[in-house]
């Protein structure tokens, strides 16, 4: 007679499992993070960038236009150094998410919508006609990623045009067809495209972490931490850059 199998707590054998994906092989390594250590194989493991573009992070970008407080967004901006440090030491895949429209801001979707009502890029070159056509266009400053932190060989850049970087893009079928099931997340904003990709990946079934010091916020401190415990409680674990390095480093 078969048994169907129980998703009910059974300790310890069903604790041990909780952070060992079953398809990490003895060669795994474990991630210190809460809300308990994640076991991952650097060669199903990328580290996607969310955004670190002019527009989120440089004085005279989209955010900074928009009234957004950025100046804790260099200590992401190092963190995410730092983590492309690791990551290409390690040979993780390296995976660039660039957010932004064509030229004529076709793909931001006019007037019928949500995108184009609550996107405060559109909305700033609405109010400031000297700066139509110049916020987050795909070709302009506001777009480029950040000098010294662009992709290097073995490096994918995968363009996006919403919050999500799954959404109409190609990300998922780069990750698939690299063998993928880890992801790390850094970047910008915490609390918005970084949080609304991880929850797609989530859906799709990959194993989620947030680097929460290379990573930066959009709004009140509140919403940084309002991402973490949504991460942590609900859609995957919430570690550090060194102890990403430690992991890699030592197993």
């Amino acid at each position: 007679m078969h048994t169907k199998p129980s998703h009910r707590a059974n300790p310890p054998e069903d604790a041990q499992r909780v952070g060992r994906p079953a398809f990490v092989g003895e060669g795994a390594r474990s991630l210190a993070a809460r809300p308990q250590p994640l076991h991952f194989d650097p060669a199903s493991t990328a580290l996607v960038v969310v955004d670190m573009q002019n527009a989120y992070a440089s004085r005279g970008g989209y955010m900074d236009l928009a009234g957004f407080d950025i100046s804790h967004t260099q200590q992401a901006v190092a963190g995410v150094r730092r983590a492309l440090e690791v990551a290409r030491a390690a040979s993780l895949q390296v995976v660039f998410l660039q957010n932004g429209w064509d030229d004529r801001y076709a793909e931001a979707g006019g007037p019928g919508s949500p995108n184009w009502h609550k996107s405060n890029a559109l909305r700033v070159m609405r109010q400031r006609a000297e700066l139509d056509g110049k916020l987050l266009s795909k070709g302009g400053w506001d777009y480029a990623l950040l000098d010294g932190l662009g992709p290097e060989p073995g490096d994918i850049v995968v363009p996006k045009i919403r919050y999500s970087g799954f959404f109409h893009s190609a990300l998922d079928s780069v990750l698939r067809a690299r063998g993928i099931r880890t992801l790390l997340f850094a970047g910008i904003a915490t609390n918005v495209c970084v949080e609304s990709t991880l929850r797609d990946a989530y859906h799709l079934e990959y194993f989620c972490v947030l680097l929460d010091d290379a990573t930066a916020h959009a709004g009140p401190a509140f919403t940084r931490e309002a991402t973490l415990y949504n991460v942590e409680t609900f859609l995957g674990w919430v570690s550090d850059v060194e102890s990403l390095a430690r992991a890699v480093r030592h197993g």
